[in-house]
């Protein structure tokens, strides 16, 4: 029998995810992939993994899996997640915990955590789909039969055996560089006052709080609060649209578009989460208050520099407990992974 998980209970929304599938927004095809790419890399270097390989994303409630294998090496990253297993003291995100054939483990989050993510050592053996392993839920492409995950779901994996050796663990003071939290604020940059808002509409964002409404999922997060009045009519001709873009309907009410937003959209966009901040916007849940600081470019990209650094940090943070195991293989996946987590794509993903 091929090595699996078996999903005993699914949770509330258990997908499959990596960074997405830039490249064919184009074609009408989403990017999609993970809420927060930070979280995901963070789970993947615990267990051993390449920063980008695919992982379940857990919303809210986490799921139960059994081992259908040898064993399995699981690590779990997110605001307060962590993995309870029979028999065993609860382990905590960051630390990675090995499972023997017919062991079950628990994937449990308190209310703060609004996503999170579970990597299995070795990975998911799904089939790519145009690159990229990602559930893409509307348009039912890519994970597990582009669908949430259901009990009975078999889940095939990589690797028969967990690798050998110690559990691998995030010691506190590299944990510490990366914030995992919710946000209570998203700098952003601003739009050129002018074209479609007044200086003072746009003054208006920054200047207010909004709070994350019901109508929240995985294409957007719809903002209650002050409304932003646009200079012409709501909608006019179609663009490709951007992660982290800050849409404004006809009834003013914000839109913070998130991983699977639509591929074009003719809603003009008042303001731009910055890549550094991106991954925490993934993290907002209905009900959070959020605001805006504006930020210029060369900001941003101070700010991208020290969310890369930081990630960089975390992985050289982990190898130093297993050198020999990291020389080849993070190097190269580091960068790539830095550049998924800004939103950064091949040159043909723009549209």
């Amino acid at each position: 029998m091929s090595p699996a998980l078996l999903v005993r209970e699914p949770g509330l929304s258990t997908t499959i995810q990596d960074p997405g599938r830039p490249g064919f927004q184009r074609l009408g095809v989403p990017v999609s992939g993970a809420l927060d790419p930070m979280a995901l890399a963070a789970a993947n270097l615990v267990a051993g993994n390449p920063p980008h390989a695919a992982a379940l994303e857990v919303a809210v409630t986490g799921p139960v899996i059994e081992v259908v294998a040898e064993s399995v090496r699981i690590a779990v990253a997110g605001p307060d997640l962590g993995i309870e297993v029979a028999d065993r003291a609860p382990v905590p995100a960051l630390v990675s915990t090995t499972l023997a054939r017919g062991e079950r483990a628990r994937i449990v989050a308190s209310r703060d955590c609004a996503v999170g993510y579970v990597a299995i050592a070795g990975g998911i053996a799904v089939a790519p789909v145009l690159g990229s392993r990602s559930t893409a839920l509307r348009a039912r492409l890519g994970g597990f039969e582009g669908r949430m995950l259901a009990a009975g779901d078999r889940l095939p994996l990589v690797l028969d055996r967990a690798p050998g050796g110690p559990e691998r663990r995030a010691p506190s003071d590299i944990a510490g560089r990366l914030d995992l939290r919710r946000p209570d604020v998203l700098r952003v940059m601003i739009a050129e006052a002018g074209r479609d808002f007044a200086a003072e509409a746009l003054a208006g964002l920054v200047a207010s709080t909004y709070r994350v409404s019901a109508a929240a999922d995985r294409m957007g997060l719809r903002l209650d609060g002050p409304a932003v009045t646009a200079l012409r009519r709501a909608e006019g001709l179609s663009v490709g649209t951007a992660p982290g873009a800050i849409q404004i309907p006809g009834d003013g009410g914000p839109i913070l578009l998130l991983a699977d937003r639509q591929t074009t959209g003719g809603y003009p966009s008042a303001a731009h989460v910055v890549s550094a901040d991106l991954a925490a916007a993934g993290r907002l849940r209905p009900g959070d208050p959020i605001r805006f600081v504006a930020v210029g470019a060369d900001e941003a990209a101070t700010l991208r520099s020290a969310r890369d650094a930081a990630l960089a940090g975390f992985a050289a943070g982990i190898e130093a407990v297993r050198p020999e195991r990291i020389a080849a293989a993070v190097d190269v996946d580091l960068l790539a992974a830095a550049n998924l987590v800004s939103g950064v794509t091949r040159g043909d993903d723009q549209g």
